[in-house]
């Protein structure tokens, strides 16, 4: 379609000055479509979505109708989240910078309400809110919607989605019927119909097509893979990549914080956004992914409305979305500024054929990439690190080093012998383990658990990998040793894996029973300490408890001592 200039549009010199200094000219095809025919009051049903320029489409002639010497409450605006109220307040008041009479007011829940009162007593024309706390306002006696002569639903399909039809229809009811009524959707489902005939009058619907939704600047990928293998499929990803800021969708806010504490205990820089956060806590979660202090959000669809974040190299679909609309809204979030952005999506199972609806849809193609292996991501970080030491060798002064280098060739020690000594202790995969974890007595490449359940707890070898496999993502052919004995067990996992598994098995449940885990001590120390404790007539250190161990043995107390084993204290590897 052909689109126009705003200085075209029959728009005041102070609006056409506050749509210039916010950098725009050209009308996006619903600002072109929808301006003309709100100004011309009349009932719109506008399919648009996130990144379509539609805040504008209906900002600018709400605006531009504003009278700025009558105090009361001229226009409402209903958002499904308190973001995009924000987002939509802040974007209006830029527009309406040369028309400094009018009163623009956010109202939302999370905010105190005392604030949106003083506010309210001054006069505001314009409220932008979520239904929840306008309902409030309405109840309270404090928001008069009597003078109400433009009211605009912003993400109506959201609002429906998330329960709030009840809720808007109260509100509607109580603004008069002599009003326009602009409703604005991504989508057009049945629902939405019903409310556009039962309260919009001869509505005109404008709509961007979905050729103009596409975004043939992302490289889009997809993976087949396993759900219990995905976060294990993430990293090696991020690994291979180091973006600069990557977002991560998930379906619900459960996978959210799910998904961010496996990443945080990998070590990666992640925080979560979702509707169950205070605005505080979105706010500090959005100021540090825009400064940089965390380079990978996760988040849902709904929380992520109205984020606008420069410079997001890839967006992940660790769930493939359950609307067609969201998996554009998605990935719309980077290839920005003329870069190609990158997108990959997890596929599991019969999730294939969602995802064939979404490139018919989209008309797009997603092409499939193999899953890279642990030796392709082990790969590409040595010729990471061989960069890495060619710009210290070029770029850095290594005199003490060259001098520490040179006495060991004096002691008759080859240069290249040193180099890949130095380099062997630096990339050594296991290292952190073991330092963390310390010697526990497990065979090469594995640290081994000290696990407070056993038999009489009902507990089996597969409820424990079954547990490891969820939490962990790791199969029972990467677990090592297991050792289920009468009140307790042991388990051996690979070093790489060591930290993930004490962080998300300590303090949880296996079969049903609380677990508290611990780093093993070595078999032989163990059985030193014992037997030295008894050469000198002492005690073990576990309540009376003989130290001595056998792996097929469970622990015995000496007699006339009583047997506390089931305590919670109770350790015998200590």
């Amino acid at each position: 379609m052909n689109r126009i200039e705003f200085k075209e549009m029959d728009l005041s010199p102070e609006m056409i000055r506050g749509i210039k200094d916010m950098g725009f000219e050209e009308a996006t095809p619903i600002q072109t479509l929808a301006i003309p025919k709100i100004l011309e009051h009349k009932d719109i049903t506008g399919q648009a979505q996130t990144g379509t320029g539609k805040t504008a489409a209906f900002g600018i002639p709400i605006l531009e109708t504003v009278d700025p010497n009558d105090k009361n409450l001229q226009s409402l605006i209903l958002c499904p989240t308190r973001e995009l109220a924000i987002q939509v307040a802040e974007e209006l008041k830029t527009l309406s910078k040369y028309l400094p009479k009018v009163n623009i007011l956010p109202v939302y829940g999370g905010q105190p309400i005392e604030r949106q009162l003083k506010a309210l007593k001054k006069g505001v024309h314009v409220i932008i809110g979520t239904p929840g706390r306008v309902m409030d306002h309405i109840d309270r006696g404090t928001l008069d919607m009597s003078t109400v002569k433009i009211m605009v639903l912003d993400e109506a399909d959201e609002m429906l989605d998330m329960g709030f039809r009840e809720d808007i229809e109260y509100v509607i009811n109580d603004v008069p019927e002599e009003r326009q009524f602009l409703l604005f959707s991504a989508t057009l489902p049945k629902e939405i119909l019903e409310l556009t005939k039962k309260y919009q009058n001869n509505p005109e619907v404008v709509k961007v097509t979905h050729q103009e939704l596409t975004t043939p600047e992302i490289d889009q990928k997809y993976f087949e893979v396993k759900e219990k293998m995905k976060i294990e499929l993430l990293s090696r990803l991020l690994d291979i990549h180091h973006f600069n800021l990557s977002l991560v969708f998930c379906n619900t806010k459960r996978r959210v914080d799910k998904l961010v504490s496996h990443l945080q205990v990998r070590g990666y820089l992640a925080d979560g956004l979702h509707g169950d956060l205070t605005q505080k806590q979105r706010d500090r979660v959005m100021k540090k992914f825009r400064d940089g202090n965390i380079d990978i959000l996760v988040a849902t669809d709904v929380a992520a409305r109205g984020i606008d974040v420069g410079g997001v190299e890839a967006v992940f679909n660790y769930d493939v979305p359950n609307d067609n609309e969201y998996y554009v809204h998605r990935i719309g979030r980077t290839g920005r500024a003329g870069k190609t952005g990158k997108s990959y999506t997890f596929v599991a199972g019969r999730e294939i054929y969602q995802l064939r609806d979404i490139q018919r849809y989209a008309k797009t193609k997603i092409e499939q990439m193999p899953i890279p292996s642990v030796t392709d991501v082990k790969k590409i970080k040595e010729e990471n690190y061989i960069e890495k030491i060619k710009t210290i060798v070029d770029n850095k002064d290594l005199t003490k080093e060259i001098k520490i280098i040179e006495k060991l060739v004096k002691e008759d020690y080859g240069s290249i012998d040193v180099a890949a000594a130095l380099l062997n202790d630096v990339m050594d995969e296991g290292k952190e383990a073991r330092e963390e974890f310390g010697e526990t007595g497990a065979k090469e490449g594995y640290v081994r658990f000290f696990i407070n359940v056993g038999r009489k707890q009902g507990i089996k070898a597969k409820d424990i990998i079954g547990a490891v496999s969820e939490k962990t993502g790791l199969s029972s052919s990467n677990i090592g040793r297991i050792d289920i004995l009468e009140n307790f067990s042991f388990i051996e996992v690979p070093e790489k894996s060591s930290t993930d598994f004490y962080n998300f098995i300590n303090g949880g449940r296996i079969n049903n029973k609380h677990v508290n885990v611990e780093p093993a001590r070595p078999r032989q120390k163990r059985e030193e300490t014992s037997n030295s404790s008894r050469k000198k007539g002492k005690k073990g250190n576990n309540k009376g408890y003989d130290k001595k161990y056998n792996d097929r043995k469970n622990y015995k107390p000496k007699r006339g001592q009583k047997n506390d084993r089931k305590s919670k204290s109770f350790n015998p590897h200590r």
